[in-house]
């Protein structure tokens, strides 16, 4: 018969496997709205719940941005969708990029809270963010010098409909909030309540329309 210690031990292991278990099935549906998934190192945001945004007051895109402040960019130039190695020089005619060509693993969706670099000695990250957009996805992108409760109003927004959307801090773009979906993007260079509108008009608009097959997922 098992001493208490042992079987104290067999108990631990069980929890801590079921454990992984659990956390290892939630990265695999955050991870399933692509044929291909890879692991990029970056910190996933966890434990903070957005501040849950009002109701929509200006349900028109053209109306919410120029309220806001914002500057609509539609029916950008494609620039290209090849899938090239990372050390194929791409420069990308946008800031942020809406089109290029890139890595041929896109972004998982989520919410990060380390910047996808431009830098060009390091463009990783931002090649597998423009084959998100390629695949339908939204991306909003907020200074990171945003007052924390600003933030969380942006994070409000993305928890409300998180599906096929990706949410980071852009210290190298010259705005404080950004949308982008592939060709297509809004800018707004100061932060205003109504951007909140803004974003959801946005990713209503532009959300599965990119080039290829947007394969639906599911969070959770």
């Amino acid at each position: 018969m098992a001493s208490r210690k042992e079987e104290k031990e067999r108990l631990r292991a069980q929890r801590l496997a079921a454990e992984r278990s659990a956390q290892s099935g939630g990265r695999r549906r955050l991870m399933a709205g692509y044929v291909v998934a890879g692991v990029l190192a970056l910190a996933v945001l966890a434990g903070r719940t957005g501040t849950p945004p009002p109701p929509i007051k200006l349900a028109d895109l053209a109306i919410s941005a120029q309220k806001a402040g914002c500057q609509l960019k539609l029916n950008l130039h494609d620039e290209g969708n090849t899938h090239v190695p990372n050390s194929t020089p791409v420069h990308y005619g946008t800031v942020p990029p809406t089109s290029g060509n890139h890595n041929p693993v896109p972004i998982d969706d989520g919410a990060y809270t380390t910047p996808i670099t431009s830098d060009t000695s390091k463009q990783t990250n931002i090649r597998n963010e423009v084959h998100a957009m390629e695949h339908g996805r939204i991306e909003i992108h907020y200074k990171p010098s945003l007052p924390e409760n600003e933030q969380l109003a942006i994070k409000g927004v993305f928890d409300d409909d998180p599906d096929g959307m990706l949410l980071y801090p852009d210290p190298d773009m010259p705005y404080d909030v950004a949308v982008t979906a592939w060709t297509n993007e809004v800018v707004c260079p100061n932060y205003d309540p109504v951007i909140l509108d803004v974003i959801r008009n946005f990713r209503d608009t532009y959300r599965g329309n990119g080039p290829e097959q947007a394969i639906p997922i599911h969070l959770g």
